[in-house]
């Protein structure tokens, strides 16, 4: 028999994807194979976002076109998972009939056996208990290149920050086990993964709902030991939890990258107060400090809100205030997104489009002028630049620093006339910045060995 062709898309974040990657692997242990082409596809598989309303509006197009093509291709079953489907399950199948199955984010383990109900012409419905953490031991299929993997170490939050909806659709914050965490380590490094990027929807408190305690670092050195794992990044790590032990642990474990995700959202105390947010902005400065002075060549990305409720325009001055002296490596902005079901949607005081908009682009602008002076002061160094590819039709590749995650950061476009896989290393000595960016020459030295970073500073 000719197995079936699934075609799946993913929407939203990196932990949203590690969900896509486990569900491909069950799917393809059960005997289908996968096609990009949606006229091609016998199941489409949509795993969709709904944290802000772009995301929202993105999962919900993307379901309607795929709606479409069911209706004019060989497709027998449209299936959608994630976000979107646990928090709007009924008016998804109510609205669109030709959805054949609804997976929550607590149930996509079950993917196997919910696609099999729906071919059988059943409309499938499978919500589990928010707070279930579902259990995939097996492998999954890794679809980022294979150089590099997310590891998603926790799910679910507790933090109920007043703009956030994650908790109702995530539920409560759960730890993966960490013996579980170290398995699915060891056999991405087998299979040729360089660097781990630790993801959650905050990492910083890893452990502490089974172990009594912060374990992060502990699972850091345990990670660190691996064999063929050279990078280990971190990100979404809640200022506030950042202890000096983990910060230790940073400083000294060589595959460790220096680099830290620090979600910030504001600077404003009276704006970080009906955010929900743990930290006043002299904590945050403080924070900031320790790592900088801990760790001179660490590099700090963080995420902003622009036009919160309630955000006055001296609100705004104080967060660009804040911005200008901070001087983050790596800076975004997200305008306010009146989430339903979320506090902060019911803030009388909302802010106009028009202003939060405003707002961003001046955050922005000044965020992009430190970031180029940031590249630029970058030319003459030397740094260990892992390939991503090759630029086509020209004898040059494209790689990533210790300073840059995939998908978010800048690139090292690198000149060299010689040959590279994604995943090697090299050594390279920074020539050029164009805005973002990076552009460098491979030089005769090779790159550091696997247990070592490049310890040029970053400021």
């Amino acid at each position: 028999m000719i197995p079936m062709k699934l075609l799946c898309i993913s929407l939203g974040c990196d932990k949203n994807l590690v969900d896509t990657e486990k569900m491909l692997g069950l799917l393809g242990r059960d005997g289908y194979s996968f096609t990009d082409d949606e006229q091609e596809a016998d199941i489409i598989l949509i795993n969709t976002c709904c944290f802000i309303n772009d995301a929202k509006e993105e999962s919900i197009n993307t379901i309607l076109e795929m709606a479409e093509r069911k209706k004019e291709g060989k497709c027998r079953a449209l299936i959608v998972t994630g976000c979107l489907a646990q928090r709007y399950r009924q008016e998804i199948l109510d609205e669109i009939p030709e959805v054949d199955a609804i997976v929550g984010t607590g149930s996509y383990d079950e993917i196997v056996s919910v696609i099999r109900e729906a071919l059988q012409g059943e409309t499938v419905m499978r919500i589990d208990d928010v707070d279930r953490l579902p259990a995939v031991e097996t492998g999954r299929m890794v679809t980022t290149g294979g150089h590099y993997a997310f590891l998603k170490i926790a799910e679910g939050c507790d933090k109920h920050c007043t703009y956030c909806i994650i908790p109702n659709l995530r539920g409560k914050y759960r730890s993966v086990p960490m013996e579980a965490l170290l398995t699915e380590a060891q056999t991405l490094a087998e299979q040729g993964v360089r660097e781990l990027i630790l993801v959650a929807q905050e990492t910083t408190l890893y452990g502490v709902d089974f172990g009594g305690r912060k374990l992060l670092p502990e699972l850091l050195r345990r990670l660190a030991v691996i064999p063929g794992l050279r990078w280990i990044r971190l990100m979404y790590c809640y200022p506030e939890e950042i202890t000096d032990e983990l910060i230790a642990v940073i400083r000294t474990e060589k595959k460790i990258c220096h680099y830290l995700d620090i979600p910030i959202q504001h600077a404003s105390d009276r704006i970080l107060r009906r955010m929900g947010r743990r930290a006043t902005q002299e904590e945050l400065r403080e924070r900031i400090a320790k790592l900088r002075g801990e760790i001179p060549d660490i590099v700090l990305r963080t995420t902003m809100i622009s036009g919160f409720p309630g955000e006055t325009q001296e609100d705004h001055e104080e967060l660009l205030d804040f911005v200008n002296e901070m001087e983050f490596n790596r800076l975004g902005v997200f305008t306010y997104s009146a989430e339903e079901d979320t506090p902060a949607a019911t803030f009388p005081d909302q802010i106009p489009e028009e202003i939060k908009e405003s707002r961003r682009g001046e955050i922005m602008e000044l965020q992009q002028e430190i970031a180029f002076e940031k590249s630029e002061s970058m030319i003459g160094r030397m740094l260990d630049v892992m390939i991503e590819g090759k630029v086509a039709d020209e004898e040059a590749y494209v790689g990533r620093s210790y300073m840059d995650a995939p998908g978010v950061d800048g690139l090292v476009f690198i000149n060299s006339g010689g040959t590279y896989m994604s995943g090697d290393f090299v050594r390279v000595r920074v020539t050029g910045a164009a805005d973002y960016d990076l552009i460098g020459e491979v030089c005769d030295e090779p790159a550091e060995k696997d247990a070592e970073v490049c310890d040029e500073s970053a400021q």
